[in-house]
Order: C-alpha cells, then structure tokens, then sequence
C-alpha cells in the first residue's frame, strides 16, 4: 500500500481521496481550507454527495485518511485535484495549479509520483508543471515520475464512477504512464488507457467541449423555436425517432466547474476553434435569454417580483459554481428586481433560501430554474396561492402544463413558441 497525498479535498479531490482510504492506502488530504480539513479530521464533509459522508466517516475512524493545511513530505504519491477557473478574459487561470506545484517541491523524493487531476489547458504538464518539478534536484520521468489523469464523474453518482469507469492515464513517459495505472488499479474496474501528458489534457476538454457543442445546438433549437412559433420540445422529442439523431435538452444555460468552462480553454489555446467559441457564447447567453422572456411575460423588471425555483447548476446537488441561474438572478436583481429564491440542495450557498411554499408568495412570476426532485410533486394550488399574478416559467420541461392551468397559473416554456 502506497501513502498518497491529495492536495485539494473538494468536489473531485476528498471523493478521490476517500476511494484511496477504502483501499487500505495512508491518505493525507492537504488544502488551506480550514473548515474543510477540520470536518475531514471529524469524520465529516462539507458538500453534498450521495454516498460520501459514510465513506468519508469509515475511512478516518479506521485511521486511513486525515487532513491537513501543510503539504506532508513523506508520502509517495501526490495527486494534484485543484481548481482550475476562468479569469474574467475567459483565460485559465492556473494559480492553484502553479501553487500546488510548488508545494510539493520541497516534500518529493527519489521514486515519488505526481499526478494531475485538475483538468487544465493542453500543454499544462509540459510546459507548466515540469520546469517547477525540475526545481526539485530529481531527474523528471526517472527518478521523478509525472502524469495527467483527469477525473471523469458525474456529480451525484461519484463513488461509483470513480470506481467503474474507464480512466486515461497521461504520462510524460511510459514509466511515469505504467506507475501511475498501478496506482489507480487499485480503485479503478474500469480499462485504464494509456498515452501522453497532452493528449490526456485534450481528451478530458473534447469530452465536455463535445457535450457543450450539443448543449449549444439544443439552446438554438429553443431561440428559433420562440421565433418561429413551434415546439422545441416537440422537435426534439420526433427528431430523436431518427435512429442516428440524439438533440440534447434545452435550458437556462450551462454551469458547473467543467463543461462550461473547460471549453474556454481550447479557445485560449487555439485559433482553430471557432465553433467551440460559438458555442460557449451561445450557453453563456441562456441566462440573458431567460431574463427578456421574463421581461415579456410580466411586462417590465424594474420594480417586479421573480420567485427562482433551484439555483444549483444541475439536479438534486448543492454544487453553484457558474451556475447560470445564479447569473440569472445577478441580472434580474441588476434591473430592479425583487428575487426570492427557493433551492432545498444549496442551502446557506444562496441568501434568503424559502421554502417551497413561502418563495413564491408576492411574486409576479414564479421561474422553474433546476428541477430538483423535491419539486415533482408539488401542490400548484397552494404554491400559487400567494402569488400576485400566477406566472410559471418552465426551463427544463419538468412540470405538465395541465397541472399549472388547472391551478388557475399561466404556463410557459422555454423554447416553446407555441403560446
């Protein structure tokens, strides 16, 4: 069993990490979140993920996994599971990386490993990583073995996507690429692939850059719908008959810390990528799309009411990170607007949280931002009771517009030009 260190315990780096601890292996998670590393030390963590906390719990009571706000310098591996966010330009912004880096200069030895995880720009472990591992006095790919293995999960169902997929193992070097499989053999069932530093880095970006083009065509299909008068959601359900068609759902816009960011980073990279800057430009304008149906519904912003039903960038998680209904409601606050918001998942993550049938009270129009399950069965009577004209803005098709009219409510839906 190896000593592995994880530097970043957050969404990617404390599932990784307590994986490692089931498997017998002494873990040490480093990061200079305080609160984060306290709950790790008592067994508890500070996110949402089915599953986690009583992995999490397990493993540091069987004294497998601590943590730390100080990198240890006698472990053999060192997974580097950091942020990697956009900077306002829409350029990576790779102080986290850089500093990560850093940190374990001064703790690697002879037959050490290091692996990043955090899904960065092309050319991040060449031209970014190496020249500061150098610093260390270790021949690199030699006495210093270096890899990128991004992670490939599913907010929601991590443990068992880190447990059963497939995973790329980019290495600078064939032995670096050998050593770094052996280690993740032994929490991986899924085929572990092999192949260069870079090509790992491209991999992991065209997956999600792949899913935010798709995305993107769904979002236009809603915009022309609107314009000339049908049914996206008609569209796309009778298209996809086609035995070679699958169009993606519509919706608010695209969030979460991967597929509306990394594809940024290909466009910061090259000059080539035209349609992926399309379609990130596409995505990002959903928000602003939402905000003028908005405006048209209820005839005006300024000095209106809009109650926000789910804030999180996907279902049933409490993950906010570019979220495009938190973009949404900067926007609608930005023009005036009173904004209540509803969200059971993110909690104290967005202020004034209500509960489902106190934030639509006053409302001049109640907005279905994420269709949490907490919301399939609720009592449209009583939700609109309160509010002061019976709006309801869909944007993911999750409720039946028989059921809102027969409550009295007006139904509308994105990417339905139908009404």
């Amino acid at each position: 069993m190896k000593s592995i260190c994880v530097i970043g315990i957050g969404y990617v780096g404390l599932p990784t990490a307590a994986m490692f601890a089931s498997k017998g292996h002494r873990v040490v998670g480093y990061d200079l979140n305080e609160k984060a590393v306290n709950a790790l030390n008592k067994g508890e963590i500070i996110i949402e993920e089915p599953g986690l906390g009583d992995l999490v719990k397990d493993v540091v009571k069987k004294g497998f996994l601590t943590a730390q706000t100080t990198c240890p310098d006698d472990c053999d591996v060192y997974i580097i599971a950091v942020p990697t966010p956009i900077n306002p330009d829409k350029t990576a912004d790779m102080r986290f990386v850089e500093s990560a880096t850093r940190a374990v200069v001064p703790c690697v030895r002879k037959g050490c490993i290091v692996i990043l995880e955090s899904t960065s720009p092309p050319r991040t472990v060449e031209d970014l990583m190496l020249p500061i591992l150098k610093e260390s006095g270790l021949e690199i790919g030699e006495e210093l073995l270096v890899a990128h293995s991004p992670e490939r999960i599913l907010p929601g169902r991590v443990i068992e996507e880190l447990r059963t997929n497939s995973r790329i193992v980019g290495g600078i070097n064939e032995k670096s690429s050998v050593a770094v499989k052996e280690v993740y053999e032994s929490i991986v069932e899924g085929e572990i692939l092999l192949t260069t530093s870079t090509t790992a880095e491209m991999c992991k970006l065209m997956e999600n850059t792949f899913r935010d083009v798709n995305i993107a065509l769904a979002n236009e299909l809603a915009k022309m719908s609107e314009e000339l008068g049908v049914n996206a959601w008609d569209v796309i359900r009778m298209a996809n008959y086609h035995p070679r068609v699958n169009i993606l759902s519509p919706g608010p816009g695209v969030g979460g810390h991967c597929i509306a960011l990394d594809p940024w980073f290909l466009v910061e990279k090259s000059k080539n990528a035209k349609l992926i800057h399309q379609s990130r430009l596409n995505n990002d304008s959903m928000p602003e799309f939402v905000k003028d149906k908005i405006e048209k519904i209820i005839g005006g912003l300024n000095g209106k009411s809009v109650a926000i039903y789910g804030v999180t960038y996907k279902p049933n998680i409490d993950d906010v990170r570019e979220s495009p209904i938190m973009h949404l409601m900067d926007m609608l606050k930005g023009a005036g607007v009173n904004v209540s918001v509803c969200d059971p998942h993110a909690g104290e993550k967005v202020a004034g949280n209500k509960g489902i049938y106190d934030a639509s009270e006053g409302c001049d129009i109640l907005v279905l931002g994420v269709n949490h399950n907490e919301f399939k069965d609720v009592d449209f009577a009583k939700l609109t009771a309160k509010m002061n004209a019976k709006n309801i803005l869909d944007t993911r098709n999750f409720w039946k517009k028989t059921d809102v009219e027969a409550a009295g409510a007006k139904y509308y839906l994105l990417g339905d030009g139908t009404r």
